[in-house]
């Protein structure tokens, strides 16, 4: 089958949607498909690079609109690239407009990553271009059945909603590891220092839990700001601030910690995908439920606990309980490792992506 990649950036750049991408894509291109990926590039120079087994257009860079960089180049490619599938990362309207308007397949997919939260000028105008674009898909991929019920955009498109939740693969970061034999107070957080990240809200719990230790693995925008309210709250010296951590270095850093916290605070956490990794680890999680997939990947008192966001005394107590409870924190793990073995790996994500793009396929033959 050929199919065809859209979204804004791919590796090197780092982030959800495009690791999701890039992860997909080569899965994909594992199973003999071929794949391509249409990107921009990070300046005004195309190229083309063979990665993997996928062949990925960057396509030049002419500007930034609001976070979508354009490019005239990613017009013409899709006009001139003949697919079976096309399949589209939102948000992302330079692409969506481009297959809209130039693009050659027998279907088309989108999956449905996030409503726009936080820019809502541009949320405003992209809106009706994006029911637009909705009206002509032939399948929406949403990643949680929370996310349907929850979005304004997906309401409307119920009917042509499918739930594929995100998978990695079980060998990244997920060598099982049982809850070391400590009192539970060794804390990670994994991600970007974005605001939606909510991690001033987990230092604000550390105050309330005197003797616990914060690993924070990540870089971002909010990082400066971040230490400094941690000075000020007097927790600075109960914080590793770890930076940007490889592959290779990351398992240590579950192996190492109790329990895993994703103290989200927005709706821009749409999936909350870190949580997998520490799922896969056998670790309890403790996460916020912002009205979106991220309490449903991380099901309350099943794999973890779920707290009310921005609630720094909430989040804590949550924390005190796993803390205080080992078997919990180990009947918790155990079962997060179960859940992800079941809906999260890569191997089970591609194979209910393919699944949406046959029946498309077959039914237009």
């Amino acid at each position: 089958m050929r199919i065809l990649h859209i979204y804004k950036d791919y590796f090197p750049v780092l982030g959800g949607i495009e690791n999701h991408v890039r992860m997909l894509a080569e899965a994909q291109a594992a199973r003999g498909h071929a794949v391509t990926v249409l990107v921009t590039s990070l300046n005004r120079h195309s190229h083309v690079e063979n990665v993997n087994g996928v062949r990925v257009f960057f396509a030049s860079r002419l500007l930034n609109l609001s976070s979508a960089p354009f490019s005239f180049e990613l017009f013409r490619r899709v006009a001139e690239i003949e697919t079976d599938v096309t399949h589209l990362h939102a948000p992302y309207p330079v692409g969506e407009v481009a297959q809209l308007l130039f693009g050659r397949t027998r279907a088309t997919v989108l999956t449905y990553h996030s409503d726009i939260v936080r820019q809502k000028v541009m949320g405003k105008l992209y809106t009706p271009l994006l029911h637009r674009v909705l009206a002509r898909v032939d399948a929406i991929i949403a990643t949680s059945p929370n996310y349907i019920e929850t979005s304004r955009v997906l309401a409307r498109w119920k009917n042509k909603c499918v739930v594929v939740p995100l998978g990695i693969p079980p060998t990244l970061h997920l060598t099982p590891n049982p809850s070391p034999k400590g009192r539970g107070e060794n804390l990670l957080f994994v991600g970007r220092l974005r605001y939606y990240k909510g991690v001033n809200y987990l230092l604000e719990a550390l105050t309330m839990l005197p003797s616990a230790q914060l690993t924070i693995v990540g870089t971002g925008p909010m990082e400066r700001e971040w230490k400094a309210l941690a000075n000020s709250l007097g927790v600075a010296s109960r914080v590793r601030w770890a930076g940007q951590v490889s592959d290779a270095e990351l398992p240590a850093f579950y192996a190492a910690c109790d329990i895993f916290v994703l103290p989200c605070s927005e709706r821009s956490e749409a999936f909350g995908a870190v949580q997998l990794e520490a799922m896969g680890a056998g670790k309890a999680i403790v996460s916020c439920d912002v009205n979106t997939g991220v309490a449903w990947v991380n099901q309350n008192e099943v794999t973890g606990l779920v707290a009310p966001p921005k609630n720094p005394r909430a989040l804590a107590e949550a924390l005190a309980r796993l803390r205080d409870d080992a078997s919990l924190r180990e009947q918790m793990g155990r079962a997060g490792r179960e859940r992800f073995q079941r809906e999260f790996t890569l191997d089970v994500m591609v194979g209910r992506v393919m699944r949406v793009y046959e029946n498309l396929v077959i039914h237009r033959k």
